[in-house]
């Protein structure tokens, strides 16, 4: 699996971006079959920087979600949250495909 981190109208420590490589791979333990994770840090805006996560998986479509707040390691954690909902409902959706029977709703069978 890939971590890409990138930043637009500045540059990230190393120290952040290790922090931001190490909360991302965070991700990984609730889809086995993502391929890549790319985050953008947009520091145009020094008061409110803002962070998007994009995440390509194997038969699934790109998870994408992106956040403002007041420091960078505080949007990174709020588009984590939205990134993971994302990917547990998708998960949900595939797992819980299968619609029980009729015969094994009622309890009796038929």
């Amino acid at each position: 699996m890939q971590v890409n981190v990138s930043a637009r109208h500045g540059h990230l420590k190393q120290e952040d971006q290790a922090i931001i490589v190490e909360k991302v791979e965070r991700v990984r333990r609730l889809f086995d079959r993502i391929n890549s994770i790319d985050v953008t840090v947009d520091l145009g805006h020094q008061d409110r920087p803002s962070v998007e996560i994009n995440v390509s998986a194997e038969h699934a479509p790109d998870f994408v979600a992106s956040t403002d707040s007041q420091s960078i390691l505080a949007a990174l954690d709020l588009t984590i949250a939205k990134v993971e909902q994302q990917i547990r409902k998708h998960k949900e959706k595939v797992t819980d495909h299968k619609a029980a029977s009729i015969k094994h709703i009622g309890g009796e069978s038929v």
